[in-house]
C-alpha cells in the first residue's frame, strides 16, 4: 500500500513570498509618505504664492486687493473686475471678513496677473460658501483658501484683535497640518504664525469654512467657559488621525 506524499509550500518558499509581501507594503508607505510630503510642499508652496501675490499687489497699486472697489480696480489694472461692488467696508485699507471681499481679492490678484487661475466672478458678490468655492483657489484637499482679517486663529474661541491671516483650506489631516507647521514654523498649533483655526460662532462667514481646532489638537477645558469651551494646547494630536483640521497663517 502506497502513502500519498502531502505537497506544501517549502520554508523557503514561504520566506521568499513574505520578503517581496515586505517589499511591498515598503514601497507603499514610502510612495504614501512621497505624497504626504508632496501635499506639504504644496500648502507651503500656495501659502509663499498668495503672501508674495498680496504684497507685491500692494507694492505696485498702493491699494489692498479685494478692498479696492471694482470700477477704480478696472480701470487702475486694465481689464474688468467684477468685485467687489461699492458698499459699506469697501475702500477702507483693510480686508473685511465677508464674502465680497474675500473673493474679490482672488480676481484682483489674478487680473493684475499675480495669481494664476480664472478668479472671475459675475457681478455682484457671492452669497454661498459653494459659490465662494467656485471663484477661490483650492487645496491639495479640495477646500478653498480664504484671505480675511478676523480673530478665529487663536484657537481658544476667546475675543483676539483681528488680524489678516490666509485659511489654508479643510480637510487637511492632523499629520499633514503638523509636518507643515514644522516646516515653515514652530511645529505648534497655537502659538508662533501657522496655527489652528476655529470655527467662527457669530460670523457669518467663514464660519462653515474652518474646522473645529479640538480635533487636530490637544485640548484642555477653559474657564470660565466661553464659546465652545475648550482650550487648544501646544500639541498636535496625531493619535486621533483627525482628517479635517483647518491651519492658518498669519501675515
Amino acid at each position: 500500500m502506497h502513502s500519498k506524499r502531502q505537497k506544501g509550500f517549502t520554508l523557503v518558499e514561504i520566506a521568499i513570498v513574505l520578503i517581496i509581501i515586505g517589499l511591498l507594503l515598503g514601497g507603499i508607505l514610502k510612495g504614501q509618505e512621497l505624497i504626504n510630503s508632496a501635499r506639504v510642499r504644496n500648502l507651503a508652496d500656495q501659502n509663499a504664492a498668495v503672501q508674495a501675490a498680496y504684497y507685491g499687489f500692494i507694492d505696485r497699486y498702493r491699494q489692498v486687493p479685494g478692498d479696492w472697489p471694482a470700477t477704480e480696480a478696472s480701470r487702475a489694472i486694465g481689464k474688468t473686475v467684477n468685485t467687489p461692488a461699492s458698499g459699506s467696508g469697501v475702500g477702507n485699507g483693510r480686508l473685511d471678513n465677508n464674502f465680497d471681499e474675500a473673493v474679490a481679492v482672488w480676481e484682483q490678484l489674478a487680473r493684475a496677473g499675480f495669481l494664476s487661475g480664472g478668479f472671475t466672478p459675475a457681478t455682484g458678490a457671492p452669497t454661498s460658501e459653494a459659490n465662494y468655492a467656485q471663484n477661490a483657489p483650492l487645496n491639495a484637499f479640495n477646500g478653498p483658501l480664504i484671505l480675511t482679517q478676523n480673530g478665529s486663529y487663536t484657537g481658544d474661541g476667546t475675543t483676539s484683535p483681528a488680524r489678516l491671516n490666509l485659511h489654508l483650506g479643510r480637510n487637511v489631516p492632523v499629520n499633514i497640518a503638523r509636518e507643515l507647521d514644522v516646516k515653515i514654523d514652530d511645529g505648534r498649533p497655537n502659538t508662533g504664525s501657522l496655527r489652528l483655526t476655529r470655527q467662527e460662532t457669530k460670523a457669518v462667514f467663514p464660519k462653515n469654512f474652518a474646522s473645529n481646532f479640538e480635533d487636530c489638537s490637544s485640548t484642555t477645558a477653559k474657564s470660565p467657559a466661553n464659546g465652545n469651551g475648550q482650550r487648544a494646547t501646544d500639541i498636535y494630536d496625531i493619535a486621533d488621525d483627525a482628517q479635517d483640521c483647518g491651519p492658518v497663517f498669519l501675515y
